[in-house]
């Protein structure tokens, strides 16, 4: 079983001293090339700030993010899923996870990196600035990451989940696959109708990876992961073809 995540804008400062990046070391050795590229294109375009603040839209308070990105090579490391501290991440608690679950989440998590590509769980990363929507000079995202992403999930076994958001995913398609699905986090309202949410999307995806993280099964088949479901508290069902729907009772958003 494999769960896909998105990553987060927001990181957490700082990290183990001393431990610096090993790109061997992440999972999917086979992307080490491609990482080795996307690494030098950012921290080269790091070298010249006020390029780099246009390339990635940062504003003047933003600054410090120049200096996470020249710095990618050497700053302090953190596992990836100590790193992200997002809304997702929040829900997601990895800090209170126990040893037990965080190996479990190490062999079952991918979290989708637009710098790294898919790293494990506890895979030690830096601080960064980059997502699925910035634009590299003489450097496409997309073009460098869809085809090989790919490909290396073709290799999962039993369920392939994937919780990312769409600019992660045309960054890596889900292959194709019996017990493949993305989800859409919806939410039904008293008439009845479901319909998307976006702030509690990324909450709700994080409170159900935590508690497929807690629960410690790698599951074979969507039908397990559906029964399981159900009984864990989660509305969760199949909808379009290669698609599920995690519903999200008595959550409405405005605007």
């Amino acid at each position: 079983m494999l769960i896909l995540l998105p990553p987060s804008e927001t990181k957490r400062h700082g990290g183990r001293s001393g431990r610096a990046l090993q790109l061997d070391s992440l999972r999917y050795p086979a992307l080490l090339p491609l990482r080795v590229e996307a690494v030098a294109a950012v921290e080269t375009l790091a070298g010249d700030p006020a390029a780099t603040m246009a390339a990635l839209k940062l504003s003047r308070r933003q600054a410090d993010e120049v200096t996470r990105n020249r710095e990618i090579s050497s700053s302090p490391t953190l596992p990836a899923i100590d790193r992200y501290s997002g809304v997702l991440y929040e829900a997601l608690d990895a800090a209170s996870l126990t040893s037990r679950q965080r190996s479990f989440a190490h062999r079952h998590v991918v979290i989708h990196s637009a710098l790294l590509g898919p790293v494990a769980a506890l895979d030690e990363i830096p601080a960064y600035r980059l997502s699925a929507s910035s634009r590299l000079p003489g450097f496409a995202l997309r073009r460098h990451w869809s085809a090989a992403v790919t490909a290396q999930l073709a290799d999962a076994t039993g369920v392939l989940l994937d919780l990312r958001s769409e600019g992660y995913v045309a960054l890596g398609p889900l292959p194709t696959r019996r017990h493949t699905r993305y989800v859409h986090v919806v939410s039904e309202g008293p008439d009845g109708r479901r319909r998307a949410l976006n702030h509690f999307n990324k909450h709700a995806k994080g409170e159900f990876a935590r508690a497929m993280i807690q629960a410690g099964r790698s599951f074979r088949t969507i039908a397990e992961l559906i029964s399981w479901s159900g009984s864990a508290g989660f509305d969760l069902s199949e909808s379009a073809p290669g698609e599920l729907e995690l519903c999200i009772a008595g959550r409405a958003e405005s605007g």
